[in-house]
């Protein structure tokens, strides 16, 4: 393992072969990989993601009765960290060239890089309720972010997608393959549904319901939304809000982006900048724990042969 300290005007840089910008699956699972190439590798992360959210998934292979994100998350750093991984805490501010490499700078140190791996993720948009409500709703299954992941786990039951336009009505017709009783609620005001839209709905069974939505609650085993003059329960709410992208330490680099800032990248997660690379839902795919693996794991690989390419790599 590097512990040489370079500095970089005045400040102290550690020097590392690779640095993993996020802890998330795709992040985890790439340090697991580099550290067994006999990688130095060091991951920062500032918590809070969108996997430690997931009170169980059950569409995880491996785990038949279903495991919290939280517990995935912790044994894939417990395994990182077995390979001599480094998992530091903190928010990265700023990543620069410097020639080959990076600097990394975070609000508590800096690191200088040969090559740099960005999983830095999305966030899910909140409907406007309560922070406390949301986080025990959320925990309970009232309030869902995922049908792919979970839409099983409401089947028969009484289901409302929160959004609308075109967005709003895919996730909605989407969970009728699981229950008949699926209401799509404005987020507020009157839906933005073109005239297509809402006969997609229709046809669908999809009941469209014009906001705006009240303080939502919950209600023992349902969740409750007061709409215009009458109060709703359901099984399940589905926000269906969008997202945020965290790509933006991407931008002053000049990376290739999508429309909606999502990383581009090749079929082995380079970036157009060489040496930088992204995995996970910060590049446009489908935002699954197990594809953030393997794009981890295909990233990672990359990550290894590419620097073999610029030195060899002798033990």
């Amino acid at each position: 393992m590097q512990t040489d300290v370079m500095h970089d005007g005045g400040n102290e840089l550690a020097p590392t072969d690779v640095v993993i910008v996020g802890g998330g699956p795709a992040g985890l699972t790439a340090a697991i990989y580099l550290a067994r190439f006999h990688l130095d590798v060091v991951v920062i992360d500032r918590g809070g993601g969108r996997a430690t959210l997931i009170p169980k998934t059950r569409n995880h292979a491996g785990f038949p009765d279903g495991i919290a994100g939280s517990e995935l998350v912790d044994r894939m750093r417990d395994q990182a960290l077995r390979y001599c991984a480094r998992i530091v805490e903190g928010e990265v501010t700023e990543i620069v060239r410097s020639e080959d490499d990076f600097i990394v700078r975070t609000d508590r140190s800096g690191f200088k890089a040969r090559a740099v791996l960005l999983a830095t993720g999305v966030s899910n948009n909140r409907p406007d309720m309560d922070a406390t409500v949301h986080d025990a709703a959320l925990s309970q299954g009232l309030l869902r972010y995922c049908p792919v992941c979970d839409g099983y786990e409401v089947t028969d039951q009484h289901v409302a997608v929160i959004g609308t336009g075109e967005h709003g009505s895919r996730e909605a017709i989407f969970l009728r393959s699981f229950t008949s009783a699926v209401s799509l609620i404005a987020p507020g005001g009157r839906h933005d549904l073109e005239e297509q839209e809402r006969r997609k709905l229709v046809d669908a069974g999809v009941t469209p319901i014009d906001g705006p939505h009240g303080e939502i609650s919950i209600d023992g085993t349902e969740i409750v939304i007061p709409v215009r003059e009458k109060v709703l329960r359901f099984a399940t709410v589905y926000p269906a809000l969008g997202s945020r992208i965290h790509s933006g330490l991407a931008k002053p680099l000049g990376v290739d982006m999508s429309e909606d800032g999502c990383i581009v990248v090749d079929r082995h997660q380079r970036t157009d900048v060489p040496g930088l690379y992204a995995a996970g839902d910060v590049v446009y795919g489908l935002d699954q724990i197990s594809h953030a693996m393997g794009e981890g794991g295909v990233a990672a690989t990359a990550i290894r042969n590419d620097l073999a390419e610029r030195r060899p790599l002798l033990r």
